[in-house]
């Protein structure tokens, strides 16, 4: 018969194993759950706005609302710049544009709007540019790894001309924004984000370019 000692280690052993089980199922659980930009662009085209109605269609926009609230910032900026909902946008009516923007505002963005508010005009410009340039950089990303939209001229992220980064940066992107069309604050998402993420990493108040 086994020893005490030896009963000891084989538990010890059993609890380990029992643990790592525990972890690994964990974590197949955690990443099959883990909602990604091509989960819900899935979801975007097993589902035919035009064809829902009533509470159902209601639902059907605020669980798209959801998986998007749900991705990673790196998941969401993908999304956002594919615009893997976008002919869902296209059949909603403007008041379902407005509580699918309002439902899918990154948190804090309200109190950054503000806070451009009250930047000097250059340190606006400056945001601005920075935020274009990273999306830029990211669009750049897509394409080599294979994920850019195949409808270039559609999907495209928004690029501000010359005429529209100085309007922002004149009158502020607060005014302007709520001064925005439902389908101009769902083009330019991707680039408002960029913004917030830029404004709350700190970078713009370091320096430099």
């Amino acid at each position: 018969m086994p020893s005490q000692r030896q009963r000891a280690v084989f538990i010890a052993i059993a609890v380990l194993v029992v643990a790592w089980i525990a972890a690994i199922t964990g974590y197949v659980i955690a990443r099959n759950s883990r909602m990604t930009a091509d989960k819900l662009r899935a979801y975007a085209q097993s589902v035919d706005l035009n064809k829902v109605s009533g509470d159902a269609r209601a639902k059907a926009i605020r669980e798209l609302a959801d998986k998007l609230n749900r991705l990673s910032p790196e998941e969401r900026r993908k999304a956002r710049m594919a615009r893997v909902w976008q002919q869902w946008f296209g059949a909603m009516t403007e008041d379902e544009k407005g509580t699918f923007i309002e439902l899918t505002m990154p948190t804090g963005f309200r109190q950054m709007l503000a806070s451009f508010e009250e930047l000097p005009q250059e340190k606006r410009r400056r945001a601005i540019d920075d935020a274009t340039k990273r999306l830029k950089e990211a669009q750049g990303e897509m394409k080599d790894a294979g994920e850019a939209p195949s409808d270039a001229t559609t999907n495209a992220p928004p690029v501000l001309s010359e005429e529209l980064q100085q309007k922002i940066t004149k009158i502020g992107l607060k005014s302007f924004y709520s001064e925005s069309s439902a389908q101009t604050k769902a083009e330019m998402a991707p680039l408002l984000e960029e913004l917030q993420r830029t404004m709350e990493s700190g970078r713009l108040f370091r320096g430099g370019r």
